[in-house]
């Protein structure tokens, strides 16, 4: 098959960031790669803050919104006195909120994690600030202060000024642990992973583990939950038990995953897991065309086939009836240069209309 793509308006060079993994299928995991512990999640920090030492890419001081945090600052450094009429000419200073997830494994005291930042009024830019110190709270107004915040603002995307990350910027101020995991505890199956051929093979593996001789231990409930009874001899060294049902190999060949597409829509990643293919499909998107046929035309003398500047071909490399490969799909789009984001839309609509013959996940 053919997969024909015209570009019709010339474009501005961008990054296009199309990253193509195929998996292999006789590659073994583990058990812990594949599921957590039910009761164990991420959990959010919030809070707001200042970016200072901007290059005049501030908020106005001109704003209450700033000038009231700004005072504040002032006031619990020993500097009161601050006006708001003193500060009207600020634009060093931009006002932002600040998020933070302490992951699903828990963090301990002094951990430290990254932060985001993102401006919430009219800062144009938090290049060269540096997030002065904001409490990090939990998601709810009761919730107590988790987490210090601090640091160099750096921005992954140039493309969006306002919105940055402090690398390791929120220093953990108590202790975040998981649950306790009790004498039958489940075990909860990532959704990329999901099925109950998955569910089966897991099961089997923890028991070929953690029980090789005995009897069974963990029975697959449903298509992601894996029920775990810890034997009464083990109980005693639970750790050890744990370790043996998170370190069991699983053979990624006998779960029966579908093939799957994972892009992030914010780094501009696309991975493509499996051999993912499209079915013959047409798409018009903005100035984009996107023509399959097939079979693969004839050309001849009175109806040749003309190779055009703004023309790249997806192709099989066997036979022409064969669906075309994403990732011819992927390297075709980079060679025109089309954006991630209008990558990601197609890739979107490829699926609903069921021509992307894969799992579609956007992050």
């Amino acid at each position: 098959m053919r997969v024909a793509f015209t570009h019709r308006v010339r474009r501005v060079a961008s990054i296009v960031l199309g990253v193509s993994l195929l998996a292999s299928s006789a590659l073994a995991t583990t058990v812990k790669e594949l599921v957590r512990f039910k009761g164990q999640g991420e959990v959010p920090l919030t809070g707001m803050g200042l970016v200072v030492g901007l290059p005049g890419t501030g908020d106005s001081g001109k704003e209450a919104l700033l000038a009231r945090p700004l005072m504040e600052v002032y006031r619990s450094h020993g500097m009161g006195g601050a006006s708001p009429r003193e500060l009207s000419a600020a634009k060093a200073v931009a006002l932002v909120t600040v998020s933070a997830v302490i992951p699903a494994s828990g963090a301990l005291a002094d951990d430290r994690i990254d932060l985001r930042v993102q401006a919430v009024h009219n800062a144009s830019s938090l290049k060269g600030g540096e997030l002065f110190l904001v409490a990090m709270k939990g998601p709810f107004p009761t919730s107590p202060v988790y987490a210090l915040g601090q640091g160099v603002v750096d921005l992954p995307d140039s493309s969006s000024p306002t919105a940055g990350v402090v690398r390791g910027g929120a220093r953990m101020l108590r202790d975040v642990a998981g649950p306790e995991v009790p004498d039958i505890f489940e075990l909860i199956i990532d959704p990329h992973f999901s099925g109950w051929a998955a569910a089966s093979q897991i099961a089997t593996a923890i028991n070929s583990r953690a029980q090789p001789q005995g009897p069974s231990v963990a029975v697959a409930v449903d298509e992601r939950t894996i029920r775990v009874s810890i034997p009464e001899a083990e109980r005693g060294d639970r750790a050890a038990f744990l370790a043996d049902v998170m370190g069991a190999e699983v053979n990624s060949s006998l779960l029966d995953l579908p093939a799957q597409v994972i892009v992030n829509s914010r780094t501009g990643a696309i991975v493509v897991t499996g051999d993912v293919e499209i079915s013959p499909v047409a798409i018009t998107h903005k100035d984009l065309n996107i023509t399959t046929t097939r079979p693969t035309p004839v050309p001849s003398a009175q109806n040749p086939l003309i190779e055009r500047q703004r023309w790249a071909d997806v192709r099989t490399s066997s036979k022409p009836s064969e669906n075309a490969k994403l990732a011819d799909l992927l390297t075709a789009f980079k060679s025109l240069d089309i954006p991630v984001t209008e990558q990601i839309a197609i890739l979107q609509m490829l699926h609903k209309t069921g021509k992307l013959q894969a799992r579609l996940v956007v992050d």
